[in-house]
C-alpha cells in the first residue's frame, strides 16, 4: 500500500527543492493566506514564518494590540451554538469582508471548524478554503469510519467491536461475544473531547450513560491500562510527516469540568519510548496513507494508546484537521530546525510545485525531540453558576516568582520566546463584559517544562492555575443569559 496517492502537479509551476527554498519561498509569499477562528490560537505564530498571513478572530485577545489579528469592532451579542457558527458569522461580517478586500489577492482561508454553509459563503466570496472538503472530513471524523479505515491500513485500535446497543443486556452480550469483557469503554461516533467516549462497567454506569449510546452505532472496546499520546502529523504527496509525541492532560477538576475532558499536554522526549515512538510513527504513517486513498490531503491529528499491561501500541482517535495541539507541533525544535509542521500543509494548498524527503524528515525531527519540552493548560471554568466578568487577565507573558505568585511582565504576540519554566504566555478568551460559565473556555496557558507527572499536576502546574484564577473576577447575574459551551481550541 503506498503511504499517499500520488499527485503530480503542473509541470509550469515553480519547483521548490528542498527545506532552504521552501523556507525562503514562505517568507516572500506574496498570496493572502488567512486563520478564520474564535481566537488566533491554534496557528499562533505562524505569521513569523508565513509573510502575509494574518488570523480573522471573534474574540481579540489583544484589545487590538496584535498586528496581525483583525477582529470586527462591533459584534452584538450571539448566542453561537458551535465554533462553525462563529466562522460562519465571522466570514459574513462586513468588517471583516472589507478588511480582507482592501488587502487584495486571492484570499486563502484556514480554520479548524467548519461545514457546508462555510463552503458556499468562501465559494461566493470568492475565497479559497484550503482544507479537505466538508463531506470528507466530516465523513472522516466519525470513530467508526476511522476504526475501519485503520484497521483495512494496519492501524488497529484497542480490541473492540462495532454494533448498535440498546440495553445493558445487549451491551454484555455483543462484548462478551468478541472476547472483551465487561469492564468497557463506550465511544459514540462524533463528539468533542470527554463528551462522547463513556467508561461503562456496570448496569448502574450504562443507565448513567444509556441516553448518549442508545440509537447510533457505537465503538464497545475492551478497557486497557494506558497511556495516551497525541501527535500531529501532514499527509503530502510525498509521503506523511509526523510531528512529534505528546501526552495528554484529561479530566483534571482544575481545568475542566469534564472527567474525561481534554485539558492540556505535555511535549517532552520521554512522552514515548524509542519503542513505541517507532510504533506509533508506523501506525500514523499507515493511516496516512489510507487517507489519502479517500482523497485526503494535509493537516490531522491522531490520539495513540500505549497498552501498559501488554506493550501494544494501538490507534486512538482521529482528527482529520488542524487541532488544539498544533500550538505545541510548531514550537519545537524541528519547526526551527526545517519549518513548522503546518507549513507543509500550506505548500499542498500553495500554487508551487516542491521536493522533500520525508523519510530525512521524520528521522531527523526524530532525533531533535530530545531538546522539546513544551506544556500547555486548556482552562476551561469549572463552575456551574453563570456570572458576569468584571476583570480577566491580560494576554501576555507572566512570570512566577520566588514567593511562587504569578506576576504579569509584558504584553506580547505569542509564546514563541519563552525560555525558561518560571516564564508563561496566556492567551485570555473571554473578556471583562462575557461571561464565565461551566465549560466556558477562559483562556489557554503555555510554558516550558512539564505539567503533570506520574502522580498528577505538579506544583508549578498548580501555581500557574492559581494565579490565573486569581485575576479573573465576576458577579453573579440575577437573570443569566442562556449560554453554550463551545470548544475553541480543539
Amino acid at each position: 500500500m503506498s503511504e499517499s496517492s500520488h499527485r503530480v502537479p503542473a509541470t509550469s509551476l515553480r519547483r521548490l527543492n528542498g527545506i532552504s527554498e521552501i523556507r525562503g519561498f514562505f517568507r516572500t509569499n506574496t498570496a493572502p493566506v488567512y486563520f478564520f477562528g474564535p481566537t488566533a490560537f491554534n496557528l499562533l505564530g505562524i505569521d513569523r514564518w508565513v509573510r502575509n498571513f494574518s488570523y480573522v478572530a471573534y474574540y481579540d485577545s489583544w484589545d487590538g494590540g496584535h498586528p496581525r489579528v483583525f477582529s470586527p469592532k462591533h459584534k452584538p451579542y450571539v448566542r453561537f451554538e458551535s465554533s462553525e457558527e462563529i466562522n460562519n458569522y465571522l466570514l459574513r461580517d462586513p468588517e471583516v469582508q472589507a478588511f480582507i478586500t482592501a488587502r487584495g489577492g486571492h484570499p486563502k482561508v484556514a480554520m479548524l471548524f467548519f461545514d457546508e454553509e462555510t463552503e458556499r459563503i468562501c465559494a461566493e466570496l470568492g475565497y479559497e478554503m484550503i482544507l479537505p472538503s466538508d463531506s470528507l472530513r466530516r465523513r472522516l471524523d466519525s470513530k467508526i469510519v476511522t476504526t475501519v479505515l485503520g484497521n483495512e491500513a494496519g492501524a488497529l485500535s484497542v480490541p473492540n467491536v462495532l454494533a448498535e446497543v440498546d440495553s445493558w443486556d445487549t451491551l454484555v452480550r455483543v462484548a462478551v461475544d468478541a472476547g472483551l469483557g465487561t469492564d468497557l469503554v463506550v465511544q459514540t461516533p462524533y463528539g468533542d473531547s470527554g463528551k462522547t467516549t463513556f467508561f461503562v462497567a456496570s448496569e448502574s454506569d450504562w443507565a448513567l450513560h444509556a441516553g448518549d449510546i442508545v440509537g447510533q452505532q457505537a465503538k464497545v472496546m475492551k478497557r486497557i491500562n494506558n497511556k495516551a499520546a497525541a501527535v500531529e502529523a501532514v499527509l503530502t504527496r510525498h509521503g506523511t510527516v509526523v510531528g512529534p509525541f505528546m501526552i495528554d492532560l484529561t479530566g483534571y477538576p482544575e481545568l475542566t469540568p469534564y472527567p474525561g475532558g481534554w485539558c492540556g499536554n505535555d511535549l517532552f522526549p520521554e512522552a514515548l519510548s524509542d519503542e513505541h515512538r517507532a510504533k506509533a510513527t508506523e501506525l500514523v504513517r499507515r493511516l496516512g496513507g489510507r487517507l489519502g486513498q479517500e482523497g485526503y490531503k494535509g493537516f490531522f491529528e491522531v490520539d495513540i494508546l500505549v497498552d501498559l499491561d501488554t506493550d501494544e501500541v494501538y490507534l486512538g482517535e482521529l482528527n482529520p484537521r488542524i487541532s488544539g495541539v498544533s500550538s505545541m507541533t510548531n514550537v519545537t525544535a524541528a519547526a526551527y530546525a526545517d519549518i513548522p509542521l503546518f507549513l507543509f500543509h500550506l505548500l499542498e494548498y500553495m500554487d508551487v510545485d516542491y521536493i522533500i524527503d520525508v523519510e530525512e524528515i521524520n528521522e531527523r525531527w526524530r532525533e531533535l525531540a530530545a531538546d522539546d519540552v513544551w506544556a500547555q493548560l486548556i482552562m476551561k471554568e469549572p463552575g456551574d453558576s453563570v456570572e458576569r466578568i468584571l476583570g480577566a487577565p491580560r494576554t501576555g507573558t507572566y512570570q512566577l516568582n520566588k514567593d511562587g505568585q504569578l506576576a504579569f511582565l509584558q504584553e506580547s504576540h505569542d509564546w514563541h520566546d519563552l525560555t525558561n519554566e518560571d516564564e508563561c504566555f496566556f492567551l485570555r478568551v473571554y473578556a471583562p463584559g462575557d461571561y464565565r460559565f461551566k465549560g466556558a473556555d477562559l483562556g489557554v496557558l503555555v510554558t516550558k517544562g512539564r505539567m503533570q507527572t506520574a502522580v498528577g499536576l505538579t506544583e508549578r502546574c498548580r501555581r500557574y492555575i492559581d494565579g490565573i484564577r486569581s485575576q479573573y473576577v465576576s458577579e453573579p447575574i440575577e437573570q443569566p443569559p442562556a449560554v453554550v459551551p463551545v470548544t475553541y481550541v480543539k
